[in-house]
């Protein structure tokens, strides 16, 4: 149905069928109308042509049509400058295509779009009488698809199983679907996406689908939620159905006995429902998703679409981990000890234990799975076992994945404490409440449990002078402080004290010498107040001794009241010197303790304070005697340039540009004086090195194929005084680009008609991984006499199809590619022959495009004959096999090389014996 509407009247002139040839359409200036497929009218020029502009003057053309239009659907109006009368179409109509008398191309029926299918039409006008007054012409009807075909499922339904535990992510099924439509446009564009999903517990999706793909995988979400239906499991040397397993394991399951009638018992149905569940999984799935296939890219308004549904069956999946298990150390029992099991979901699995770490490792695993432990084991030694269970076949081939399993030692109360020698001092005069010292101790059970937590107790003191509690101890940190005064250095030197400390199991006594030492009244007087100047070179090494100073003490000898410590406490603000301090003359060692640097300081105003570990008493304070000075001088030397850096990689591409900046060396002198540079070890000339600022360019092409590592030695030198120099080290690593393609080693071969055996073509490329092999062979274009077959990553065979009626040369044009597809079309050529019994081309004189003329073969026959005749060995001529006599001749005369052992002879013999060769 159309409406026919016309601008001159603008009235409806006809709404129904007609035959377009009874009308004039370009009198009227007609527009078409076309009813909807949901019988709406649209009055939209996008069904609407207007007839002006499909107008022109009759010639070659090309003509979009859309496919399944309305009819009559008018294409074009072609004119004639000639007086016609008519107009006449022919060629691919099939019926469907005419043409009106005043040269209206239209459809009768609509066209449908195939691949690559067009209407060749050729129109001509016509006079009154019938008679070709222009053309004929060619048109091209080019049919455009339009979005009229539904995607289809390559099945009515899809089923398929999955394990559950599965990792989400991975695909397990696929659903495919095509269209009709072309496939070069969106119209058969598809996207898949999934509608539903039955069961849908908590309204969450346990699976997903690739848009793209129609893969078909579980979400995380599934992963942890999917379970399998109960079943039962087998285990090794068990036969899956067999009655006497079956029976064995109702037994093992409905012990104790009940009169429970047989389907009413749950051991029964869950055989009797997995069974069937085997025979038909649509009749009985887990899950079932309704999943859509949809055109046009997915989510257009217009988009066509089509469902199918998927039946998913949950398999039980045997092969989990246990977890962790936790066993106590030391554990009593009976060895080996079981821990768990595990089961493959291949009943016929062999099991395997294998231990990460190289130590001792006191598990084993059964034929059926069982895990034990083969003797006690101690936290202590190691707190944690990683066992890996793998599950082969008898061939050593992994059924199953690899799985972890960790065996936490669990740690018991089983080691005393013990505590580390300790004496402490404290002086006469020292204050309650002090702190004399923490007593050391430790508990080899687990850090920060109660098995490790000490407690700790005073038990006794001696001598109890002046009295008998004079200390404590802190019951939790061990911290031991003075309880009393009146402590009397002549009466009492030292105390021994006696201390409990216990896990809570285990106890163990501790025992700690308390020194008492004279009261700290004096203190530390310098032997000098001050030690002059001293000069050192700045380049002096670590560790050399500056001077040596001294301080003494008039306390009691060997306690802390009359131990020297000396500190620099001016003159060295960064630290480079140090005092070290012989604790049996009480003397200083001044010494470098880093690198001296005459530009950062030259001169050390050094203060040197000597102090007691003990505090003084209460009234005495450190005065001027306990304090020295010292002047150190550096003398500067002159060193050379310091590189930033001593060594330095740098990565670039073979194909750098030539004249881009690779890198810049960057030094100093420490003097200030100017430096250039110079460089050692480009061997190619391909880099050139600014002398003032150290910047390294490429002045030439890399390759890395010629050399994949540039290794220089760069010099910063001095322009002035001692010219000193400074070197450092660049390695240039070239990173390879693909800018060679792989080339035939050989370009030309023979094939024997008698065998047929097939060429072996070789390719190279200098290009490293991943721009060389593996290489693609091909012909560039399909060969019916030729094909090849990839041998491996740089070889194929050339095989020769069918035997050609006679010999013949060919020229194979032969596409090689390397691992990224880089490659070029190469020309092999092939030579096709009947050969000789040696395996050679036999090749009639006349064949040879390049054969000599029958003076120029009787000249060399000629040179030939009397070199022999001059020379002496003749005979060993005769008595060479006639075969390869043959084959000699062979090469002689067909331009190959000569083998060695067709040298000729060099003995005179007469021409009949040549004559007699000849002819054999």
């Amino acid at each position: 149905m159309f409406l026919l509407v016309c601008r001159e009247s603008n009235m409806l002139i006809y709404n129904g069928d007609f035959s377009i040839n009874h009308f004039k359409f370009s009198d009227l200036g007609c527009y078409f109308f076309t009813w909807l497929y949901n019988s709406s009218l649209s009055l939209s020029q996008a069904h609407g042509i207007g007839l002006e502009d499909k107008k022109g003057p009759l010639g070659n053309l090309v003509l979009d049509v859309p496919e399944a239009t309305p009819v009559p659907f008018p294409i074009y109006q072609f004119t004639s400058t000639e007086e016609a009368e008519t107009y006449h179409v022919s060629g691919e109509t099939e019926g469907k295509i005419s043409i009106s008398s005043d040269g209206w191309l239209f459809l009768e029926q609509p066209l449908e779009w195939s691949h690559d299918k067009n209407h060749h039409l050729d129109i001509e006008a016509w006079s009154a009488d019938g008679e070709t007054v222009d053309g004929p012409y060619s048109v091209v009807l080019q049919v455009v698809d339009v979005n009229n075909n539904h995607p289809v499922f390559s099945e009515s339904q899809y089923s398929g199983h999955v394990r559950e535990h599965s990792p989400a992510g991975v695909p397990f099924l696929q659903v495919s679907a095509t269209d009709a439509d072309d496939p070069n446009t969106l119209n058969a564009q598809l996207r898949f996406s999934i509608v539903n999903q039955i069961p849908n517990p908590g309204n969450g999706f346990y699976f997903g689908i690739d848009p793209d793909s129609g893969d078909i995988f579980i979400t995380e979400e599934g992963a942890e939620f999917l379970r399998a239906r109960p079943s039962v499991t087998y285990s090794r040397g068990e036969v899956r159905g067999s009655p006497d397993v079956l029976k064995k394991k109702f037994e093992d399951y409905c012990i104790p006995r009940n009169n429970i009638p047989l389907e009413n018992n749950p051991f029964y149905t869950c055989i009797e429902r997995a069974e069937r569940r085997e025979v038909n999984l649509l009749q009985d799935p887990d899950y079932a998703l309704v999943v859509r296939a949809e055109d046009l890219g997915g989510g257009a308004p217009n988009a066509l679409s089509s469902t199918t549904r998927v039946n998913i069956a949950i398999v039980q999946n045997l092969w989990v981990s246990p977890g962790s298990i936790t066993i106590r150390e030391n554990l009593e029992g009976e060895y080996p000890m079981y821990l768990t099991t595990v089961h493959a979901n291949d009943p016929t699995a062999l099991y395997k234990l294998v231990q990460k770490e190289r130590l001792s490792f006191p598990f084993t695993i059964s034929v059926d799975g069982k895990i034990y432990v083969t003797a006690p084991l101690d936290r202590e030694e190691k707190e944690m076992y990683t066992l890996v269970v793998l599950a082969e076949d008898e061939q050593g081939v992994e059924l199953e994945k690899p799985m972890e399993i960790h065996v936490q030692v669990d740690d018991v109360n089983d080691n005393r404490p013990v505590c580390d020698e300790a004496v402490f001092e404290v002086q006469e005069n020292e204050p309650i409440g002090n702190q004399i010292g923490v007593l050391r101790a430790y508990d080899s059970d687990k850090e920060g449990t109660l098995n490790s937590f000490l407690g700790y107790t005073l038990l006794r003191q001696k001598p109890t002078k002046p009295f008998d509690r004079m200390f404590t101890i802190d019951q939790a940190n061990g911290e031991i402080k003075l309880a009393n005064k009146n402590l009397q250095r002549k009466e009492v030197s030292q105390y021994e004290l006696t201390f409990n400390v216990t896990d809570g199991v285990y106890t163990t006594e501790c025992k700690a010498i308390i020194k008492v030492i004279d009261i700290n009244n004096e203190i530390p007087v310098f032997e000098k107040k001050e030690y002059g100047t001293h000069s050192v070179p700045e380049l002096a090494e670590v560790g050399t001794t500056l001077l040596t100073i001294k301080a003494t003490d008039a306390d009691d000898p060997g306690t802390g009241s009359s131990r020297v410590e000396y500190h620099i406490t001016a003159g060295d603000q960064h630290n480079l010197l140090a005092i070290e301090v012989d604790e049996n003359t009480g003397e200083g060692r001044v010494y470098i303790a880093r690198p001296l640097d005459y530009e950062l300081q030259s001169i050390f105003s050094l203060q040197i304070d000597a102090r007691n570990p003990e505090p003084l008493i209460e009234g005495v304070e450190y005065n001027e005697n306990a304090t020295t000075f010292v002047v150190i001088q550096l003398l500067d030397v002159d060193e050379p340039p310091v590189f930033e850096v001593e060594t330095l990689n740098v990565n670039v591409p073979e194909n750098i540009t030539v004249g881009t900046v690779i890198m810049t060396a960057e030094a100093k002198d420490p003097e200030g004086k100017t430096i250039k540079f110079k460089m050692e070890g480009d061997e190619h000339n391909w880099l050139e090195l600014d002398a003032d600022s150290g910047e390294l360019k490429t002045k030439a092409a890399l390759d890395r194929e010629t050399v994949e590592q540039i290794s220089l030695i760069i010099i910063a030198y001095e322009t002035e005084g001692d010219k000193q120099e400074a070197e450092m080290l660049v390695d240039i690593q070239l990173l390879d680009v693909n800018d060679n393609h792989p080339k035939l080693q050989k370009t030309q071969g023979f094939i024997c008609v008698q065998d047929m055996t097939p060429l072996t073509l070789t390719a190279v490329d200098k290009d490293a991984d991943p721009y060389g092999e593996p290489f693609t062979f091909s012909i560039n274009r399909k060969s019916p006499n030729f094909e090849i077959k990839p041998i491996d990553g740089t070889s194929a065979q050339l095989i020769l199809k069918k035997k050609p009626s006679s010999d013949l040369n060919a020229t194979v044009p032969i596409n090689i590619k390397d691992n990224a597809g880089m490659g070029i079309t190469q020309k092999f050529d092939v030579r096709i022959c009947n050969c000789t019994k040696l395996g050679y081309c036999y090749i009639e004189p006349g064949a040879h495009s390049w054969k000599l003329g029958m003076s120029g073969t009787i000249g060399i026959l000629a040179g030939t004959f009397g070199f022999i005749s001059k020379t002496d060995s003749l005979k060993s001529l005769i008595r060479l096999k006639r075969s390869k006599l043959r084959k000699c001749f062979f090469f002689f005369f067909s331009s190959s090389s000569v083998p060695d052992h067709c040298h000729l002879p060099n003995q005179e013999e007469g021409s009949a014996e040549i004559s007699n060769f000849w002819r054999g």
